[in-house]
């Protein structure tokens, strides 16, 4: 058992609002108080256990709204489990996930639901929530959305994606849409045309175009802005919330900025991926590409510009992973002479926290702004905060000590996920996570895990807290 009274003490603590050198109290797994460093109420913070920060900065644990642990994709699974995929989360500074269940067609909400707290109970190393992927749309989805709400699943991914798989219409859309603004739940919609793409990657493939590059050249910026400007006004039209999920294009984000300036309650989510990678990524020759197969699809480096613009300017409020790793030996490799056929996902949820830090260095976002769509947010968009995303009394003392100066290069030879490359391969980044409390428990203690499975717990969330 760890001791009830810790104090971090010395460093520079870091949240959406503040930043102010503080002593940080924590009691019984939460935040007790913060006082100036050096003031005689920080000096009586009394504490069994010191962490020492001086030099380094106390941020709230990440918040990663969008994971993929263990998912059925392609006639495979992602490659990271409940319990390798949390423990790899914790050693990047996240502290929470929130991972989709997903209902099968012709299955409840409720056997999805069960079927994912059963993979993840008792094995994760931090804490987590879920949002539930609607495939099905009836009656009986529609009446189980309101009871999800109700105990603590408040958020519904839609896809207007692969058909036969997870697609759904613009009539089902519009229903669960509907359902949504009743209840109080937030759909999340991944925008891209499906049937549209279906078309041009059959057309692609007769041409021979098969190599990893194509999915890129197939799933079009133009059809996720058209998923995206098309999902807005079903939105519109049901007076529901929309969040848009892993937006890659500059024509989604105009689409996404348009609706904010008239004043909607839609939201936008990017990914490190669409940050710092780029269709040359899927161009790399020897089949390397397959690396980086996801959809929406990584776009050319000029689209970087825009989605940097959109943090800035609170049109895109959130960065998660979308962490869906696939092994490239074995996985990745079923797509070989069909990109059609190579299990869409990357990994990432190890290295978003320091990727946005290294934003922070590179001059596109300031450091509360690091925080703010991280972990503050994030927790905002789906019900956790304040018990998530800040360091404040009352808080989960979910919290990670920085180091802002030391230097790493990201490489599958040093990350902790269970996927056998990084889509960051020598990658050479300033600032490193050295100490890491969920609810006050060490989980990662100077660069030496000290975590345990079963820690984690699930954490039900309230609903969307930017809804006015």
């Amino acid at each position: 058992m760890t001791s009830s009274r810790t104090v971090i003490r010395g460093g520079l603590v870091v949240t959406a609002s503040d930043e102010i050198h503080a002593d940080v109290l924590i009691e019984d797994g939460r935040v007790a108080a913060l006082a100036a460093s050096g003031t005689p109420a920080a000096e009586a913070f009394p504490a069994e256990r010191v962490i020492e920060a001086s030099g380094k900065y106390v941020i709230p644990g990440g918040v990663d709204g969008h994971t993929h642990m263990e998912m059925p994709f392609g006639g495979t699974y992602a490659a990271d489990t409940f319990e390798t995929g949390t423990r790899a989360a914790a050693w990047g500074g996240t502290t929470t996930i929130v991972d989709f269940a997903i209902q099968s067609v012709g299955h409840s909400l409720r056997e999805g639901l069960d079927a994912w707290h059963a993979k993840a109970e008792g094995n994760c190393a931090i804490d987590y929530g879920f949002h539930m992927i609607v495939s099905d749309v009836n009656e009986n989805t529609l009446k189980e959305m309101d009871l999800l709400v109700e105990e603590g699943v408040t958020s519904f991914k839609q896809f207007m994606a692969y058909p036969g798989v997870f697609y759904s219409d613009d009539g089902q859309i519009l229903r669960a849409m509907q359902r949504a603004a009743g209840n109080g739940g937030l759909i999340m919609m991944h925008a891209e045309n499906g049937i549209a793409i279906d078309v041009l990657v059959e057309q692609a493939l007769a041409r021979g175009e098969t190599d990893p590059r194509y999915h890129g050249e197939v799933r079009k910026a133009l059809l996720e802005a058209e998923a995206t400007h098309r999902a807005i006004r079903l939105a519109q039209v049901a007076g529901a919330p929309l969040y848009v999920v892993h937006v890659s294009a500059q024509e989604a984000v105009a689409e996404l900025t348009r609706a904010r300036d008239d004043g909607l309650n839609v939201f936008g989510e990017t990914c490190p991926q669409y940050l710092f990678l780029s269709t040359d990524n899927l161009a790399e020759p020897d089949f390397e590409g397959a690396k980086y197969v996801c959809s929406t699809p990584l776009r050319p480096r000029e689209h970087q510009a825009a989605l940097w613009k959109g943090l800035r300017t609170n049109d895109l409020q959130v960065v998660s992973t979308d962490h869906c790793p696939f092994c490239f030996t074995g996985q990745k490799e079923l797509g070989r002479g069909d990109f059609s056929k190579i299990p869409n996902g990357m990994p990432g949820v190890e290295n978003r926290m320091d990727l946005l830090h290294q934003a922070v260095v590179d001059g596109h976002i300031s450091r509360r702004r690091w925080i703010e769509i991280a972990c503050a947010t994030p927790a905002r968009m789906f019900g956790l905060y304040p018990k998530k995303g800040t360091i404040a009394p009352g808080a989960d003392a979910d919290i990670v000590v920085y180091d802002p100066h030391a230097e790493q290069v990201l490489s599958a030879e040093t990350h902790h996920m269970n996927v056998d490359y990084s889509a960051y391969e020598g990658k050479r980044i300033t600032g490193r996570v050295e100490t890491v409390l969920s609810r006050g428990e060490p989980v990662v203690t100077e660069r030496e895990y000290t975590g345990r499975k079963g820690h984690g717990v699930y954490t039900p969330r309230s609903t969307c807290q930017y809804l006015n």
